[in-house]
């Protein structure tokens, strides 16, 4: 096991397109960080150039304490497991198993020792005599990960391992993933573009947008402390809801938040007066997560915003009411767009709302996020 550093490395290709820009981070050794963001983004990409299949254009790239720019992907001593589990079909459990190690003509008694606790790891050992046809799609990927795992590599390298799976399927194989990952403390990066495996998988998590790394944090922190406008509308179920917004006082000396047609009070304090000095009346993104969002319990009550219903989802313990505010006049000072702001809002249990429906929505000022007109997060956000 080791740990990867990358120092400002970047991918540039024939012809001029920037696959990964200026990216510098660190894998400790032992941990599991996964690299998510949307398709196209770069996170593949930065896979392969620490696996060795694509050459660095710039920068420096470590494992452990040795420079592997030049090194080929043999003697980097790391195995990666694809989407596609590219298993030999005419080999055995057992054969795909002990192949990687045959190549590198090891013992007949190591490698029957190697095979042995990887299949007792992995639960295969029932498996081990079954052709990649006779198993099920989980069962599958459990040999694509020993078949990596048997090697003891440096780093193990996972792109997308369950994307092929059903629904119910990748939830327990994750689970597999997170528990082996922990037995043996080997040091992984797990490419994926679903945020749920990559916020349930890493210790922390890399997101990634137009080849750059926006933010690495913890799980809590990505999705508490969003460093920009991109990762607070990309991480969350739904995600952050983001609206044109303004800050300004009113003649009481109290500072609120333009929403639409409605404004909301920010509550009082240092930064937020800091904020209110050098960005008053100038164009903001402001943030609020679905579950900040309540029913107002009255029509007067302070910080509501009026808005029409547009579509709801009844999930049992939950409503996500998908609504519109605005639309005509604005409080925000923006012109409005014929559609006004979309919101969403995670209600507590089934309620009864139906489209076309207006009500009136209060926001929990105490989680408003803050952007500013390069998306960047401001110091009074949540």
């Amino acid at each position: 096991m080791a740990s990867v550093d990358l120092e400002h490395v970047e991918k540039v290709y024939p012809g001029g397109t920037r696959a990964v820009a200026d990216c510098t981070l660190t894998i400790a050794d032992g941990e599991l960080l996964a690299l998510v963001g949307p398709s196209g983004c770069g996170k593949s990409t930065l896979l392969r150039l620490v696996a060795g299949l694509e050459e660095v254009t710039a920068g420096t790239l470590r494992i452990g304490d040795v420079t592997v720019n030049t090194l080929s992907p043999q003697a980097r001593n790391v195995a990666m497991v694809f989407q596609d589990y590219a298993l030999y079909p005419h080999m055995s459990v057992r054969r795909n198993l002990e192949f990687p190690l045959r190549m590198r003509k090891l013992a007949r008694g190591e490698i029957a020792r190697r095979v042995e606790r990887i299949a007792g790891l992995l639960d295969l050992g029932r498996l081990l005599d079954r052709l990649p046809k006779q198993l099920s799609g989980g069962e599958r990927q459990r040999v694509a990960m020993g078949r990596a795992l048997v090697r003891e590599p440096a780093v193990s390298l996972l792109d997308e391992p369950l994307s092929n799976l059903d629904a119910k399927l990748r939830v327990q194989v994750r689970a597999e993933i997170g528990e082996l990952q922990r037995r043996t403390r080997t040091t992984m990066i797990y490419v994926t573009h679903d945020q749920v495996e990559a916020m349930t998988l890493g210790e922390r998590v890399a997101v990634m947008h137009q080849g750059r790394v926006q933010q690495i944090a913890t799980p809590r922190e990505l999705y508490d402390q969003p460093a920009n406008a991109f990762v607070a509308g990309f991480i969350g179920n739904p995600p952050m809801n983001l609206f044109p917004t303004r800050l300004r006082r009113d003649d009481h000396g109290r500072i609120f938040m333009a929403v639409a047609d409605g404004i909301v009070p920010i509550p009082p304090g240092g930064a937020c007066e800091a904020l209110l000095r050098s960005h008053a009346e100038r164009p903001l993104t402001g943030g609020i997560r679905p579950e900040a969002l309540r029913l107002a319990p009255s029509e007067r009550a302070e910080g509501a915003v009026g808005v029409v219903v547009e579509h709801v989802e009844w999930l049992g313990h939950e409503t996500l009411a998908h609504v519109r505010a605005g639309g005509t006049s604005r409080a925000d000072g923006i012109p409005p767009g014929a559609d006004g702001i979309r919101l969403v809002a995670r209600l507590q249990g089934m309620q009864a709302l139906t489209k076309g429906d207006t009500v009136r929505l209060q926001l929990d000022a105490e989680h408003v996020h803050l952007f500013d007109e390069d998306g960047k997060a401001l110091p009074s956000s949540a």
